[in-house]
């Protein structure tokens, strides 16, 4: 363990101004508050915190940082407070250490409302003071590293929420060393067979393969001096998790994955890059089509680098990398190489200190729009969908006429370029001119494209835009145009039907309008907000007019012309009381189990998924899966809370998509799985691709969640399958 002294010594290599008295001070208070606590493993509680401050100096962030990692468990787990910590060692450091301790309560695997809020906390405290993020992810990578002693389902769980949320922010932070340890680690606890056999195969091979590396890295060396550069070369295996990938989806041993080996070149300046790039390639040929140029087009995470891949010795295939030293302590710490320290004023606190400098601000493009996403989705489904498909996928990079860099999204269409314009330009969009050729707007842009958007003024954004447009921004965007003209659709019906309603009962309902008091009673008796909000829910569906007569003109004491029970109940629980039997499909809404139900085609929803409704005029509620990208089309005014009803008993239609290697017997192995687990296939749908791939669709039966899981981790071990996912 790291005693107080190893970390004072190591924040004054890289920050001589550093405040060590209390950097010690914080050490001390850590320890004796932690003082009796134990870890599973056993030994003292206080490794863990000293572990995570060590981990903070490797990146090089200030005393402030490093003393938070040392206290950043004292307020959950001891009795000491944040007023204590801001008393004892101000209030930079009192924020820091309450930012980290609520992220450290957030359980991303939960359900997806709560993950997505949770994920909004994380945005905004990290908004606020970008350290608050370096510092739970040091805390993650100790975590990571000392899970061996956690119970299977913890390490399942944790390992599962690193890989997708807390390495791809790595990623995005530019942290690599952190992404690929944070990817093998989740990697050995979420696939431990696949973890062992790619562990085994590359142990095997080390000798040969060191012997490789340093015959390369003595040729290039030798080559690069004698051209009068100085560079230093080193050579290494890419990590675990990014080989194995590799074989997954090649369906090939260890041998067969090409370019497993990376070479790195750093040399003095860009002019160097590009030449020591001329050097390699007149050595060994070059792959066409596998060079990219990270120098003139950095990555939005501020990664720079020359990448090729050539045939090598033995007609090896490597990987080369070239870039100056600078871009490599970029490439190794991200962010926290472009630190900039702003030292406390004298009795002043440093509260900005955490901020992005400005002369940054450029590159941290994907925090403001994760912050403008925070603001402006409301909706925490959307919100978090949104996050998963724009922070962390890779990127394209295409320009506009006038020669700008636009960043989007791989699988990105024309319909995102154009709303990253302009709204107005997205909404009017009919094609673009794609280099000079007009292609539709399903076509994804690819690296170097020249976009140019065609327009209509008779154009209007189509639900249909929503199958292949990729950007959360350009979703949200359409989303907002269509639900504003079905809220106006819905508006106008819902004023024609209670006018309708009204002259049955012979009411008047301009004179109700022009009533103040008595339009008041009613929208009060009906908890609705004002009369376009009356109007509206009566078009959705949502309120029967009848209950809006019977707040107006209630029956008289002899029972005359009283309304039906189920409008007695409340107007959305008579709306969904269909039946007078327990439906087949057992839902409960609001306690109710006898609910007209229909199921959503898009997400074919099983007992046991998170489920949400939606009331659909005339025909009960719709149930999709929580998260289905269908079912945030939908108006949120629709929705309703619902939950399967434990006591029900029901099969649902669900579809598998199975991707297999194209090869002899292996639909029969693949059938031989269903049987062996008691599923029937009603129907399969399977197609060869040019690929050496097979996609199989299989339609069948199933009692819940948890014998899908079941069948779908049976599949997963089936040899020759690639990837299992339901349709």
């Amino acid at each position: 363990m790291l005693n107080a002294e190893d970390i004072a010594q190591r924040v004054r290599a890289y920050q001589p101004s550093a405040d060590l008295d209390l950097l010690r001070k914080a050490y001390a208070f850590a320890e004796r508050a932690h003082e009796g606590q134990k870890r599973k493993s056993g030994e003292p509680y206080f490794v863990h915190p000293a572990s995570v401050a060590g981990i903070i100096t490797d990146l090089r962030l200030d005393h402030a940082s490093v003393c938070a990692g040392l206290l950043h468990d004292v307020v959950e787990d001891t009795l000491a407070t944040k007023k204590d910590i801001e008393r004892e060692f101000g209030a930079e450091i009192a924020e820091l250490v309450d930012g980290v301790t609520k992220l450290s309560q957030i359980n991303f695997v939960s359900k997806e409302d709560k993950q997505a809020e949770n994920f909004r906390k994380m945005v905004v405290a990290m908004s606020r003071d970008i350290r608050v993020l370096l510092v739970k992810l040091c805390d993650r990578v100790d975590n990571m590293r000392t899970m061996e002693h956690m119970k299977p389902e913890a390490q399942e769980r944790i390992a599962r929420e690193t890989m997708e949320i807390y390495a791809p922010l790595a990623n995005r932070l530019g942290i690599m060393k952190f992404k690929s340890e944070l990817e093998d680690l989740s990697f050995k606890y979420l696939e431990p067979d696949g973890y062992a056999e790619v562990s085994e195969a590359v142990a095997t091979t080390q000798k040969e393969r060191d012997r490789y590396i340093a015959d390369v890295v003595k040729t290039l060396s030798s080559r690069l001096a004698g051209q009068g550069f100085a560079a230093d070369v080193s050579g290494r295996a890419k990590h675990l998790y990014s080989i194995w990938r590799k074989m997954k989806a090649n369906q090939v041993g260890l041998e067969a994955v090409h370019d497993i080996i990376a070479f790195r070149i750093l040399v003095e300046s860009v002019s160097d890059c590009y030449a020591t790039l001329g050097v390699v390639h007149s050595k060994w040929t070059p792959i066409p089509g596998r060079f990219k140029d990270y120098i003139a087009l950095p990555k939005p995470n501020m990664y720079q680098s020359l990448h090729t891949t050539v045939i090598g010795p033995g007609r090896e295939r490597i990987e080369i990398q070239i870039r100056t030293h600078e871009m490599h302590k970029v490439a190794d710490a991200g962010i926290a190489a472009h630190w900039k320290y702003k030292e406390r004023a004298a009795g002043g606190g440093g509260g900005n200190a955490g901020g992005v400098d400005a002369s940054d601000e450029a590159r941290f493009g994907w925090l403001r729009q994760l912050m403008q996403w925070q603001k402006d989705l409301k909706d925490p489904a959307e919100f978090l969908e949104g996050v998963k498909v724009d922070l962390f996928q890779d990127e394209v990079y295409v320009f506009t006429p006038k020669g700008e860099v636009r960043v989007f999204p791989r699988g990105a269409t024309p319909i995102d370029f154009a709303y990253q314009i302009h709204s107005e330009l997205g909404n009017r969009i009919t094609g673009a001119r794609v280099n000079g050729k007009i292609e539709p707007l399903r076509y994804k842009m690819r690296n170097g494209d020249v976009i140019e958007v065609m327009t209509s003024t008779t154009q209007q954004p189509s639900k249909d835009w929503l199958e292949f447009c990729a950007t959360t921004s350009a979703r949200s965007k359409i989303r907002n145009f269509l639900r504003t003209e079905q809220r106006e659709k819905s508006l106008k019906l819902g004023k024609e039907l209670l006018e309708r309603e009204f002259a049955r009962a012979s009411i008047s309902l301009p004179k109700l309008l022009k009533n103040d008091n008595e339009l008041r009673h009613a929208l009060e008796q009906l908890k609705i907000g004002n009369v376009e909000e009356l109007f509206v829910s009566i078009g959705y569906g949502k309120l029967d007019p009848k209950a809006v007569v019977t707040t107006v003109a209630p029956p008289d004491p002899n029972g005359k012309d009283t309304p039906p029970a189920s409008l007695k109940e409340g107007a959305l629980e008579g709306l969904v009381r269909k039946v007078t039997k327990r439906d087949e499909g057992g839902i409960r809404l609001n306690g109710i189990d006898d609910v007209l139900v229909r199921y959503a085609k898009c997400c074919n929803p099983l007992p046991g998924d998170d489920i949400l409704g939606f009331i659909t005029r005339g025909r009960g509620v719709t149930i999709h899966r929580r998260g289905c990208t269908k079912a945030f089309d939908t108006d949120p005014e629709r929705r309703v809370e619902i939950s399967w009803d434990s006591k029900a008993k029901i099969n649902r239609t669900v579809q598998l998509k199975v991707v297999t290697a194209n090869r002899p017997g292996i639909l029969a192995n693949v059938s031989h799985t269903f049987s062996t687990q008691g599923i029937n296939i009603a129907e399969a749908n399977c197609r060869a691709g040019d690929d050496g791939r097979a996609v199989n669709v299989f339609t069948f039966m199933c009692s819940d969640l948890s014998q899908l899981k079941v069948v779908m981790k049976a599949l997963q071990k089936v040899t020759g399958v690639v990837e299992v996912e339901r349709a």
